[in-house]
């Protein structure tokens, strides 16, 4: 029978906090976190956490999935509401400013802008479709900020559009709830923590660079977070949901990080 590890009363925290940052990579591919893992198995730290031997694949799994969740929790303890992220001139735009998505720009959803409906549901008080001139009409903000891609690169570009903390008070969101939910016109989906949805930096974008939002960058609109990694900005959004049930996301659900933070 395999001997179970738990975690003892007293252990240094700073020092698994440590560990842990060691072995969670949010961008590499699943073999190679594997072998990652294994790696680092002479580290105590993660055989506590996880509560396996780590002896087989299941185990490394089990035990990546414990660590990346233990993440999540340190990451959303140190998370600052009030903190903004670096803004930038507009001369240091990066032009063209990077595409990227799950599928070539040959596949971008090209969504119909007359009949757009933005579904909002949850908790929230009001469930009505929001159309698009609707959500102009709002007060809305510019921001220049960088753009942090789990793949290792990075670009600054200029979204406008309306602070997400103004949408959720206007729709009565429950600001006690845990997650915000997005589903998108090309199958994408990702959920946030409610503090991040509540910073003053994370907006619903509806422009790019001073003109209506390109398909290629999310039309009809994106969640801009500079406070997060870019696969938790999600594109061309068509329904937003306010939750306490964990909903997941694209590429959270394949093992990624979920909180995202950068």
């Amino acid at each position: 029978m395999t001997e179970k590890r738990r975690l003892l009363p007293g252990l240094d925290a700073p020092a698994i906090l440590r560990e842990a940052g060691k072995l969670l990579d949010k961008r590499v591919e699943q073999p190679s976190r594997r072998a990652f893992l294994r790696r680092g198995l002479t580290l105590g730290g993660l055989a506590m956490l996880s509560g396996c031997s780590l002896s087989d694949d299941e185990s490394v799994e089990h035990a990546l999935s414990a660590v990346s969740r233990f993440n999540d929790r340190v990451q959303g303890w140190i998370f600052d509401p009030a903190k903004l992220a670096p803004t930038y001139p507009e001369s240091m735009i990066t032009r063209p400013f990077p595409f990227n998505a799950f599928y070539g720009i040959d596949d971008v959803p090209q969504v119909d802008e007359a009949s757009f409906r933005l579904e909002v549901t949850g908790m929230v008080a009001d469930k009505r479709r929001w159309r698009l001139d609707e959500l102009r009409a709002m007060a809305q903000v510019d921001q220049v900020t960088r753009h942090i891609c789990v793949e290792g690169w990075s670009a600054i570009g200029k979204w406008g559009g309306v602070p997400f903390s103004a949408f959720l008070n206007r729709v009565g969101a429950d600001l006690s709830a845990k997650y915000v939910g997005f589903k998108c016109a090309d199958d994408y989906y990702t959920s946030i923590d409610m503090p991040t949805a509540l910073h003053p930096q994370t907006i619903l974008a509806l422009t790019y660079d001073g003109r209506t939002l390109p398909p290629e960058y999310g039309f009809p609109m994106k969640l801009r977070m500079p406070t997060k990694l870019g696969y938790k900005n999600p594109k061309h959004i068509q329904a937003i949901f306010v939750t306490n049930t964990y909903p997941g996301g694209y590429w959270e659900d394949q093992g990624y990080n979920w909180f995202g933070g950068s």
